[in-house]
């Protein structure tokens, strides 16, 4: 079989120069790995549902056997880990982690196996987490209900797959909202999960080369040393692992203490093995399982939320309708749960020594400690320490498992999946928007009338897109344009002007050049700039990603995170995005300035900046694309128009009239187009 490793690439954003560039990477740490959580296949609650049917589905005999092994892991720390290795109902003020929830908190809080018992045992952000994936996991239900007795509550005859599959504006705009308030609350409470997530693809599949459906050439492939991290790979090494040192318990006469924590190794190891099987049934990862950083998230995302059918290595005889993160419907966490409960069983029956139709190799060399094979930094699959192939004793195991996962994706060329891209990497594109000011007034003093004045924008963008990295929350948009502006007359008039026409607008037609700039920020705008050459250095690079993923998802006081409504985005944005428009720069303007009489008085020459601040956007939704989006938005903005370089052209020699400043409020409609660089 040809080397996976052509086809995808493991690696991170490349390092950042000094300023934007190191912008860019720091922002994109978010974008690498998760979204953040977003490029993991389930949420917290998801993944603790699956494990938690697949335990409490277990025979009699199993159970107890499962319940033996745990009772034993949990002495000495009895008060962190609960008695019940399933809680039916998980707390919303957790006191303990129950084994169900360490699928969840494996490969997306933790590293390895070993990392998971010192976190679990020893950290004091963990019970946070699992606090703050309870809540969620309570808001997805209520979603999920609603959407079920609204299917439930239709006519026999208005019943349709569309409507099972899919969710109303309103409980999309729920659940985004839902999923948002989880993200900002896990950043703030798990310390590493931003540079956790930004080098770990350990969670997707590698594609298929070609349209071969031998399970078994896949699956070695997949733990062949120098091949790219990936799901089946991380799931079958701890399971292997697990496997191994549970033949130990079965097979030898053990004191107390050597058996307490081989037991404990053994269900850590198993329980960081099938987050990684759990991850294989998400649709997004089946899917979007190759390419760039940009398009894996697109893919991965657009896969999670409508869906896809596909087909198990078993055969084709039977297809599956999969969702991702944040759309487990109770139909597939059953399907995963039986899979997953196949898992435990093979390895509490190599603990026990019962027969499963196979024999299992007995592996006296197995470590009583967890595993420490970090699926964060390792890029690609290493060598282990034994036999791990699917071949002889280990086919049998493998094959129960195997034949039951999804087929993934084929990966580039003939056949593959419709690719997306999600907004993230450098792009140029162009903006164009139609907008209305209502003035407080005139440049001249005397001119305090409000009025009206209708405009136009024409821009050449450039910058690094990073939306959409935490969902619909997330605003890590950073870009500079250039363009032209002209605008309308004014509708107010002088007072008593005899001038008639467009001479009696206390603000002419006029044109200018038009800046903008946008950027997320911490505290105040522009921090992020200031404070990026602290990403330059080891000891404070975690403190400024920190800083910049907060930036992204709302700020320090989250006040500019997105809201999710029925039919688009809403965000508060004051201080994140600024126009400057420059009139009069390539020819002065003029303005007339009307004597007492009502007639000409002056004719003053002038330039002014306009400097214009959005406070309020509505985006809405978007669809995928391959390279570009384009989308129109509304802005609510204010600003001001301040006059500068006045003279008098007529009469000449008279003194030169003081010019106010242009108090306004306005509403754009902006359309965006961009195209993205492709291979970022």
């Amino acid at each position: 079989m040809e080397p996976i490793s052509r086809v995808i690439q493991p690696g991170r954003v490349g390092a950042a120069a000094w300023p934007t560039k190191i912008l860019q990477r720091s922002l994109a740490i978010l974008a690498l790995g998760t979204f953040p959580v977003s490029a993991f296949a389930w949420h917290y609650p998801e993944h603790h549902e699956i494990s938690r049917r697949a335990i409490q589905g277990l025979d009699p005999e199993h159970a107890r056997a499962f319940d033996e092994f745990w009772q034993a892991a949990r002495i000495g720390n009895e008060a962190r880990l609960c008695d019940t290795p399933a809680e039916p109902e998980p707390s919303l003020s957790p006191q303990c982690i129950d084994w169900a929830a360490l699928p969840a908190i494996a490969g997306d809080s933790t590293c390895s196996s070993a990392e998971t018992v010192q976190v679990v045992l020893e950290s004091d952000w963990i019970l946070p987490v699992a606090a703050i994936g309870a809540k969620l996991g309570v808001k997805l239900d209520e979603i999920r209900n609603a959407e079920s007795a609204r299917q439930e509550a239709a006519a026999p005859e208005s019943r349709d797959r569309s409507a099972e599959y899919s969710a109303s504006a309103a409980d999309r705009a729920a659940r985004s909202n839902a999923m948002r308030t989880a993200d900002v609350a896990l950043q703030k409470a798990d310390p590493g999960l931003i540079e956790r997530v930004s080098s770990n693809f350990a969670h997707f599949p590698l594609p298929r080369l070609g349209t071969e459906l031998d399970p078994y050439a896949y699956a070695n492939t997949t733990l062949e040393p120098g091949q790219p991290m990936n799901a089946f790979g991380a799931y079958f090494w701890y399971h292997f692992t697990a496997i191994q040192k549970a033949t130990r318990l079965a097979n030898e006469e053990l004191d107390a203490d050597e058996r307490r924590a081989l037991a404990r190794a053994v269900l850590f190891d198993e329980a960081f093995a099938l987050h990684f099987l759990e991850d294989m049934f998400a649709a997004g990862h089946l899917a979007g399982t190759w390419g760039d950083v940009a398009q894996r998230k697109g893919t991965h995302d657009y896969y999670n939320e409508h869906g896809l059918e596909v087909f198990t290595w078993q055969g084709r005889d039977r297809t599956l309708v999969l969702m991702g993160d944040g759309y487990l419907r109770t139909q597939s966490a059953e399907q995963i749960a039986n899979v997953v409960r196949t898992s435990i069983e093979q390895v509490l029956d190599a603990a026990t020594g019962r027969s499963r139709g196979y024999e299992l190799p007995y592996t006296p060399s197995a470590p009583t400690r967890p595993d420490g094979f970090d699926v964060c930094k390792s890029e690609t699959m290493p060598e282990h320490n034994g036999p791990l192939a699917f071949e002889g004793h280990y086919k049998a195991p493998a094959e129960e498992i195997l034949l039951a996962t999804p087929v993934p994706g084929l990966g580039p060329g003939p056949g593959e999946l419709p690719r997306f891209r999600g907004e993230v990497g450098t792009f140029f594109g162009l903006a164009s928007s139609l907008e209305g000011r209502w003035l407080n007034g005139g440049f001249v003093a005397p001119q305090s009338d409000t009025g009206y004045v209708g405009g136009v924008d024409v821009s050449f963008r450039a910058g690094v897109g990073l939306e959409g990295v935490m969902g619909d929350a997330g605003d890590g948009l950073i870009f500079g344009s250039l363009g032209f502006h002209g605008d309308t007359n004014s509708s107010a008039s002088f007072s008593g002007s005899n001038l008639g026409g467009t001479l009696e607008s206390a603000i002419p037609a006029r044109s200018g050049t038009s800046l903008r700039v946008r950027m997320p920020f911490y505290v105040v705008p522009g921090d992020l700039v200031l404070m990026s050459p602290l990403y330059m250095f080891k000891g404070t690079r975690e403190a400024y990603t920190k800083m910049a993923v907060t930036a992204v998802g709302g700020g320090l006081i989250p006040w500019q995170t997105g809201i999710a409504t029925r039919a688009g985005r809403l965000q508060f944005m004051l201080g994140r995005e600024i126009g400057i428009t420059y009139y009069g720069r390539r020819r002065d303007d003029e303005l007339i300035v009307p004597d007492g009489t009502g007639n000409i008085g002056q004719v003053v020459k002038y330039q002014s900046i306009s400097y214009d601040f959005p406070v309020v956007e509505f985006r809405p939704y978007r669809s995928f694309s391959e390279n570009q989006t384009s989308s129109v938005m509304l802005q609510l903005f204010f600003g001001v128009d301040v006059p500068r370089n006045v003279s008098v052209s007529y009469p000449e020699g008279d003194p030169v009239p003081r010019l106010k400043r242009v108090k306004y409020v306005g509403l754009r409609v902006v359309y965006d187009w961009r195209h993205y660089r492709s291979g970022e």
